[in-house]
């Protein structure tokens, strides 16, 4: 199995301004992390489509590390304005462009709308999305949402989007569910996750997250044959970003060896 640092797990050491995009290439490499997923906030240098990401790319691969999943945020689909619906989808075009540049196989992008999903939003999110799947096909990138904010944190909407868009993707996020519906939703989309966010927030002294039952989301991604890669996301409440992505990796390791 191989194990991705999602960057937004560094999200507070970067703002301090103690580590950068490269600091966390040079982290995966020291602790043994075989594959980097990018936030596009830490990427540098965003209005260049091609110096920055190539300059990354070079970086992980002189280190060792392997390009994961690029998480896009400010590329939604869905707004209420069709001005800015069409600013979003241009970041997204502008992204998709890096993510090829700096070797990105997947990116992930917010559905954006309405939690309830109406008729109407759903008809742009799906034409959204149908649009920029066919953009990243010839580039060799796969695209994602994410049950993330918004009508996608229901499992039945996530269902319903990727069932009208087949060629979408799920990165699945163990904990950004409607909260009484979490372990419905694993068992429910468990099956469809093409990249994960194995979600962390506090230990205890065993080493098990205690905010929810990881190893029944494990156990949902085993039993349906999960064989992509294990991706952390902590958000530690302590604050000690650097420990908790290496307690969230000896944890889905001995989950998922379980």
């Amino acid at each position: 199995m191989q194990c991705s640092v999602m960057t937004y797990s560094f999200r507070r050491t970067c703002e301090k301004g103690d580590m950068d995009i490269f600091g966390c290439i040079d982290f995966c490499q020291t602790h043994g992390l075989e594959v980097l997923e990018p936030w596009n906030r830490h990427l540098p240098h965003a209005e260049d489509n091609v110096a920055w990401p190539r300059q990354v790319q070079q970086a992980a691969r002189n280190a060792g590390v392997t390009m994961g999943c690029l998480a896009i945020d400010g590329a939604h689909i869905y707004d209420d304005s069709v001005a800015e619906r069409q600013k979003l989808r241009d970041n997204a075009y502008h992204w998709l462009d890096a993510a090829a540049h700096c070797g990105a196989p997947q990116v992930r992008i917010d559905a954006g709308g309405p939690d309830d999903m109406p008729p109407a939003a759903f008809e742009v999110i799906v034409e959204g999305f149908t649009d920029l799947v066919a953009r990243a096909k010839p580039m060799g990138i796969a695209v994602l949402t994410e049950n993330h904010w918004g009508p996608t944190k229901n499992p039945d909407n996530t269902l319903k989007l990727l069932d009208a868009v087949p060629e979408l993707g799920l990165l699945f996020d163990s904990h950004n569910w409607i909260a009484e519906r979490r372990a419905e939703a694993w068992a429910k989309t468990a099956h469809l996750a093409k990249a994960l966010h194995i979600k962390t927030f506090r230990f205890d002294a065993d080493g098990n997250e205690v905010n929810e039952n990881l190893n029944l989301c494990v156990t949902r991604l085993t039993e349906v044959g999960y064989n992509g890669v294990w991706g952390i996301e902590s958000v530690p409440d302590d604050g000690d970003e650097a420990a908790a992505v290496l307690k969230t990796r000896d944890l889905i390791v001995r989950l998922v060896g379980a």
